[in-house]
């Protein structure tokens, strides 16, 4: 059975809406407007129309970041994704560990990115639940009062190469060189942050958890489901994706199905700064990797 793990009140978040200006040498962006609330965000996320992907100007609905984070384990290397079913959008995809960056941290939205880390990748051991660090800074643990927290180990967070063009908050660089899109069907700016998650040397048979909020009766509901894990590994060759996926049980790494699989908009083609697709097949995006499918992934597939 579900356990919860916490509830918030969602009227307590805040965002800003953003202008948006784009060339083809960088990325910059700024607060335009009051703080909305998390209804009044969702209500001006509507699709936008640009012709021209690399020189623009546009006010969006809201920043979001996402982690495209690789797990180092047993010398190979794995991408983490998520499994989100999106009542707004009416579908199910895998996505990049991600969320809505808050008005306070718009300038700061690394903080946010190691946050939904720390809230939505649960590492579970024989010994107890991980906490982890980003250099000197510890990430929060936000289930603490209901989940076991080990005291003597952790995982490290460590930020990978950033993108070739600079993105920044007014006159602030981003030091980190996220990745930088306007996703058009949602008029939202989106951050993809590089990260490297490694394990504790002594970890024993690790098992990884997703933790997603969802509103139910006016309040976000967080739950841990054991029966599904919803974290999902893409096995990596000298950093490039092989076309397997795996889920990572009690230290053994399992196969899974991909027939019929989508992943979200940050997998699809990018124009410039530009997105504007909501989501893209498994299969079309390991073809723009150059990956071929396994047999047996070519007759799950069909």
């Amino acid at each position: 059975m579900p356990r919860t793990l916490a509830r918030k009140d969602p009227s307590s978040f805040k965002t800003l809406p953003l202008l948006v200006e784009a060339t083809p040498d960088g990325l910059s962006y700024r607060s335009l407007g009051m703080p909305l609330n998390f209804t009044q965000m969702l209500e001006r996320r509507r699709p936008l129309q640009i012709d021209d992907g690399q020189r623009f100007s546009a006010e969006l609905a809201n920043l979001g970041v996402s982690v495209r984070l690789t797990l180092s384990w047993q010398g190979r290397e794995y991408w983490i994704l998520v499994r989100q079913r999106r009542h707004d959008r009416g579908d199910v995809v895998l996505k990049l560990i991600s969320g809505y960056v808050p008005a306070h941290e718009l300038n700061l939205p690394l903080l946010t990115a190691i946050n939904e880390v720390a809230e939505e990748c649960l590492l579970e051991t024989p010994d107890g639940w991980l906490a982890g660090r980003f250099g000197d800074t510890w990430l929060p643990t936000p289930y603490q009062s209901v989940l076991r927290y080990r005291e003597l180990a952790h995982f490290r967070l460590s930020p990978l190469s950033g993108a070739a063009r600079p993105v920044q908050c007014g006159n602030l660089r981003l030091l980190e060189r996220p990745r930088a899109y306007v996703h058009l069907p949602t008029a939202s700016l989106q951050l993809v942050y590089d990260m490297r998650l490694d394990l504790p040397k002594e970890t024993r048979l690790p098992s990884l958890f997703h933790v997603d909020e969802v509103l139910e009766e006016g309040k976000l509901v967080s739950r841990l489901d054991r029966s599904r894990g919803d974290i999902y590994l893409v096995a990596l060759d000298q950093r490039r994706p092989t076309g397997e996926l795996l889920r990572l049980k009690r230290g053994v790494l399992l196969p899974v199905s991909t027939r019929g699989l989508w992943l979200a908009e940050s997998f699809a083609p990018q124009q410039g700064w530009l997105v504007r697709d909501e989501r893209t097949p498994w299969k079309d995006w390991l073809a723009r990797q150059n990956v071929l499918a396994t047999p047996r992934q070519a007759k799950e597939q069909g």
